[in-house]
């Protein structure tokens, strides 16, 4: 499976990507010393480098791995990326906020979320869980999970 980092025009992108189950880094989640596209250029070369700066791309071209986004709109980035071989399909994998793996949780995590997030503790009975054990986040399949596979299948994504 493909891994990324994006610059900092690909926020939306990368989320989206994790949702996918695809191992995303962020660059503005990673603290940079120094010149950020030379930092994005020379580290995580096993990933491939998604931007939308040309200059970027021109750069980093014949370097790493690295592919030039064209669109500012969502749906159609996700198009451009079709060339690689992404398939579309939202999996509970990874967490959307900090790209760490999730797993079930225990009832003491699930509960102690549900009490700071003042969700109700029946959501355990309607709904499997999953857990980020870095962002201390529960996820699960409501309705948020209905309205992206909508997006995805509007836009002929799906």
């Amino acid at each position: 499976m493909s891994k990324f980092i994006c610059d900092r025009m690909l926020k939306r992108l990368a989320i989206w990507l994790r949702l996918f189950g695809y191992d995303t880094l962020y660059a503005g989640d990673i603290e940079v010393e120094g010149d950020e596209d030379s930092f994005l250029i020379n580290e995580f070369r096993d990933r491939i480098l998604l931007t939308r700066d040309r200059e970027l791309y021109n750069r980093a071209k014949g370097i790493r791995p690295v592919f030039l986004i064209r669109s500012n709109r969502l749906e159609e980035q996700l198009k451009e990326l079709k060339v690689l071989g992404l398939r579309y399909e939202l999996r509970m994998d990874r967490c959307s906020i900090c790209n760490t793996p999730l797993r079930k949780p225990s009832d003491k995590e699930a509960l102690e979320v549900m009490k700071r997030e003042g969700i109700r503790e029946d959501l355990r009975e309607k709904f499997e869980l999953w857990y980020c054990e870095r962002c201390k986040k529960l996820y699960w399949m409501g309705g948020h999970w209905r309205n992206m596979k909508k997006f995805l299948e509007e836009h002929g994504l799906a």
